[in-house]
């Protein structure tokens, strides 16, 4: 059975309420259910958030205990969370996949979103694509198994 852990940084619960213009009128809720909906008989996937670094960060740490794979978007922690860095860093080593998410295109965006201190470490990156950027990091997930 393979373990898929989607973690979701800062604000993201507010989804469909928070600048629908930029991240669209899906629910928190509507995203976490058509995600585990699109689980296989052969997958698990839990959706979390939080908007405490600590909390993401010791979600990646129980990623790599249970070997599972990641889909992660860090949100704010993108730009800043050299702590989130590092501890994504060690998939690498672990030789587990972990893709970074974002719902919008921060190229597209303020100046500040550009840079990604997690991108460098993250097996991939898919952004813009609204919620279903989640779905295409899924498949991308698949696609290397």
């Amino acid at each position: 059975m393979t373990s898929i852990l989607v973690l979701n940084g800062p604000n993201l619960s507010r989804l469909g309420s928070r600048e629908p213009e930029v991240y669209g009128s899906t629910t928190w809720e509507q995203l976490v259910k058509s995600l585990e909906a699109a689980a296989t008989s052969t997958e698990t996937i839990s959706v979390r958030q939080t908007n405490d670094e600590s909390e993401l960060i010791g979600w990646i740490h129980e990623a790599l205990d249970l070997q599972a794979e990641v889909i992660l978007n860090p949100a704010a922690f993108t730009h800043y969370s050299y702590a989130l860095r590092d501890a994504v860093a060690m998939f690498t080593g672990a030789q587990l996949p972990l893709i970074e998410v974002h719902i919008s295109n921060p190229h597209a965006r303020e100046e500040f979103r550009h840079n990604s201190v997690i991108s460098g470490v993250a097996t991939g990156v898919i952004a813009g694509f609204g919620v279903e950027s989640y779905h295409l990091a899924l498949a991308a997930l698949r696609s290397r198994r």
